[in-house]
């Protein structure tokens, strides 16, 4: 029923019939419309049975603002039906946009989308929609069931009664719109959850028809299985599951993935067990290569070493292209057997996280080719290496032998939890990689380097674009380059964009000042990071780096920001220095630029 105004009608009913409306008109029915609105919110929010949305029987309908040109038909009498069927419910024509709605919905705080769900029909699907997209627990799945269909049995959350069929329509008005399931903490409510869905009558399909990601991180693996054979459907693109005891529901679940999700491209597995973590390995791996060796869409894989049978099924993977390999599982497999795997030949990203150096050279051993275009390796010894250069020299060694010459472009030591001492010639074996383009081994050894060496490792690499060495070293402990060398850079390494070296700038008697590298320039370089290095002259610093790179407008310092603790005096020292060398490369570049005006 429409509210009135003070003298016994409504806003609407004072709108003559003229042919035009005045505008003041047109906002008087805007205002009844907005009051209209809040009251319709406010009544929803009253409703005893908030379960069945459509269920609206005492709305107002909104007001439709008369004709400018023809005189204002009779509005409809005031029932359900007609609320249900006109088309102009909405206050603005943009609200019967639905791309627009949709928008809207997106930029609600989360908290208010069950009540702006609950205000009008025009939003009701796409707030829901916004919801229920992203869940970040399970818990939501029971708490939108009747509160007596669980009670306490045992001091646990526990399955009173079944549900009906009324209430899995409910239920599954809203998993239909999950597109993403995380669950990083163990619930209470997982385990009255996996005894609902064992009572399901709905294919796993029907149940989550739109699920696209699930990442499962809580350790109640044994309650998890129902749930996860419900969650792995067809449509499921990524996963990451995090196992912390081999249970034999759990690891079938598993093994039936490769059937139960064959779109899937983006896999993690990852073993957590609390007591022995080589008993589980041991246990799960046959089921996980299962699966694995099914998933002929698989792009994207995590994963512990699986031992001979399990890589053999990574090989044949021919859509991979990233994998992240944890080879400390590898201790737990006995000697690798003589006759080598495939390798991996067709991946354009490969990482290795390494806990002994000696176990991973046995790794390496095994695989008769890597062509992957990147390599990356992440040390975090659980232990301290045993000659760590003499092993450290074996596995590059190795790694020369089998990697792909021609396909490798980069290679990396990713942050590691140690730095090993090494010498440049530990990368000899890669040599032959002519085509590599990034080189950055700062963060995983420490590497002294002499002139003559630094300018063979840029002669072995002419294709560099970024190099990246040292950052903070022990001056006193670590032979260090000069700039001698570094005036050799724009004639060996001409595409060079971005470098990180420490070098001795103090050592610059002897080098033209006005054209360091005999003329030659790199135009490319836009990012220098020379971190700890010893300076003593702002000025004759930049005047070379000027010189050598030409379109270099500042040295990056903000790798004193995380620089060691035991930097921070030198850091107290050499800032001042390097800010005046800043302040001269600005000067130079402000120079050129007004001279090519």
């Amino acid at each position: 029923m429409a509210d009135v105004s003070d003298d016994g009608g409504s806003v609407a009913d004072r709108i003559d019939d003229s042919e035009k409306t005045s505008p003041d008109e047109l906002n008087a029915v805007a205002r009844e419309n907005a009051l209209r609105v809040e009251r319709n919110r406010r009544r929803t929010e009253r409703r005893a049975d908030a379960v069945n949305l459509a269920a609206v029987s005492d709305d107002e309908p909104l007001i439709e603002a008369p004709s400018r040109t023809t005189s204002p038909t009779p509005s409809p009498p005031e029932t359900p039906s007609s609320v249900d069927s006109s088309p102009s419910l909405a206050m603005h024509s943009a609200l019967q946009n639905f791309d627009i709605i949709c928008t809207i919905c997106l930029y609600v705080h989360r908290g208010s989308l069950s009540a702006l769900a609950s205000t009008c029909r025009i939003f009701e699907g796409p707030a829901l929609d916004v919801l229920w997209r992203n869940l970040q627990s399970v818990e939501p799945l029971v708490k939108c069931l009747p509160s007596n269909l669980f009670g306490i049995e045992k001091g646990h959350i526990a399955l009173r009664k079944p549900l009906d069929a009324k209430t899995w329509n409910i239920l599954r008005k809203y998993t239909s719109r999950v597109r993403s399931i995380t669950q990083l903490d163990s619930l209470a409510i997982i385990k009255p959850l996996a005894s609902l869905i064992l009572s399901c009558p709905l294919a796993p399909a029907l149940m989550f028809p739109n699920l696209h990601r699930l990442k499962w991180h809580a350790d109640e693996t044994h309650c998890a299985a129902e749930f996860l054979r419900m969650a792995f459907v067809p449509t499921l693109l990524s996963l990451d599951v995090v196992i912390y005891s081999a249970s034999s529901i759990f690891l079938s679940v598993l093994s039936s993935l490769g059937t139960l999700c064959p779109q899937l491209q983006r896999m993690s597995v990852e073993s957590r067990s609390p007591t022995d973590d080589s008993d589980m390995v041991l246990k799960a791996s046959p089921f996980i290569a299962q699966s694995i060796s099914q998933l002929h869409h698989l792009q994207e894989l995590f994963v512990w070493d699986l031992g001979n049978q399990g890589n053999e099924h990574l090989a044949q993977l021919r859509a991979l292209r990233k994998l992240w390999l944890d080879l400390e599982p590898s201790s737990v497999w006995e000697r690798r057997l003589h006759l080598r795997s495939p390798g991996f030949r067709d991946l354009d990203f490969l990482m290795f996280f390494i806990t002994d150096l000696e176990h991973a050279l046995e790794f390496l051993k095994s695989l008769q080719v890597i062509g992957s275009k990147s390599i990356q390796i992440c040390f975090i010894p659980t232990r301290p290496f045993t000659s760590p250069s003499a092993t450290l020299h074996q596995f590059f060694a190795t790694l020369g032998k089998i990697c792909d010459h021609d396909n490798l472009v980069s290679f990396s030591l990713a942050e590691c939890s140690i730095k090993v001492n090494a010498k440049p010639d530990v990368f000899t074996p890669l040599y032959p990689c002519r085509n590599l383009t990034q080189l950055l081994i700062e963060n995983g050894c420490n590497i002294s380097m002499t002139d003559k060496e630094l300018c063979q490792l840029m002669r072995a690499w002419p294709k560099l674009e970024v190099l990246a060495i040292s950052r903070f070293v022990s001056i006193k402990d670590t032979a260090i380059p000069t700039f001698h060398a570094l005036i050799s850079l724009p004639r060996l390494c001409p595409a060079l964009t971005s470098l990180t070296l420490v070098i001795d700038t103090t050592l610059w008697h002897g080098i033209n000042l006005k054209s360091p590298s005999g003329g030659i320039r790199n135009q490319n370089l836009k990012n220098l990071v020379l971190g700890n290095s010893p300076v003593d002259s702002p000025a004759q610093v930049a005047l070379i780096l000027n010189g050598l790179f030409p379109n270099l407008k500042k040295i990056n310092l903000n790798c004193w920001y995380s620089a060691p603790k035991k930097f921070l005096l030198q850091k107290q020292a050499a800032m001042p220095q390097w800010e005046a060398v800043n302040f001269s490369l600005l000067s130079f570049s402000i120079v050129k630029e007004r001279c090519t005006e």
